[in-house]
């Protein structure tokens, strides 16, 4: 089934345990608010004065921070640009993670033209499509292949993360084959849930989901008008 696991693999005593799932979910929301900081001038900047660039309260925000180690300073705050550079080191976007879009629909083609993939560490080096009819198009200057080549595009390009796009009926065997040629992480926008080995982690977005959750607020709001 699908699941979320905590970010590990971080090598300081103080620092080897897990990080709570809910923390690793905010650590990214902590690093864009900290680039809009940057890019504003900010130098320092305190716990509080983070929290509201973030969204969340100060007393949440230190607590995510301490898992990743000490880096304010009493009396100081944190340092804009080494804070952002330790966060994006904890969850892996220094470095550039290759990644493979399957199913280049609507969709697909909005993520393939999505330019924060390459500003956050990620670089799209294959789109595939089972639709003959897609072959040779070119998407965000990304040529359109067949799924057929999906394996020897993972090997190639040593390709640990893919994102499906496709319909709901080929979503398994996607990632079936995904999984099978050497992916271990998936993000999957299809509206299914996908069975994949333990060692294999799948994210879900499903946007319609959010959009019900939006539509129970509002209706809650209209009850109390």
């Amino acid at each position: 089934m699908e699941k979320a696991t905590a970010v590990t693999g971080r090598t300081s005593a103080d620092s080897s345990r897990d990080i709570p799932e809910a923390t690793v979910a905010r650590l990214p929301i902590y690093l864009r608010a900290l680039t809009t900081l940057s890019e504003q001038g900010t130098g320092t900047c305190s716990s509080e004065e983070l929290a509201v660039a973030a969204g969340v309260n100060s007393a949440k925000l230190r607590k995510d921070l301490s898992y990743l180690g000490s880096y304010g300073t009493r009396g100081v705050g944190y340092d804009v640009e080494y804070l952002r550079y330790q966060i994006a080191r904890e969850i892996g976007v220094t470095q550039d993670w290759p990644v493979v879009i399957v199913g280049i629909g609507n969709l697909g083609q909005a993520l393939a033209n999505y330019s924060g993939f390459r500003s956050r560490g990620f670089r799209v080096v294959a789109l595939l499509d089972a639709d003959p009819a897609r072959r040779d198009e070119v998407v965000a200057g990304v040529e359109v292949q067949a799924f057929d080549n999906l394996e020897q595009i993972v090997g190639d390009h040593g390709v640990a993360i893919g994102v499906i796009a496709t319909p709901a009926v080929a979503a398994q065997d996607v990632a079936d084959r995904m999984v099978a040629c050497g992916i271990t992480s998936i993000l999957n926008f299809a509206p299914i849930v996908l069975s994949v080995p333990d060692q294999v982690d799948v994210r879900k977005v499903d946007l319609s989901i959010e959009l019900q959750i939006l539509a129970y607020h509002e209706q809650r709001k209209a009850a109390t008008a």
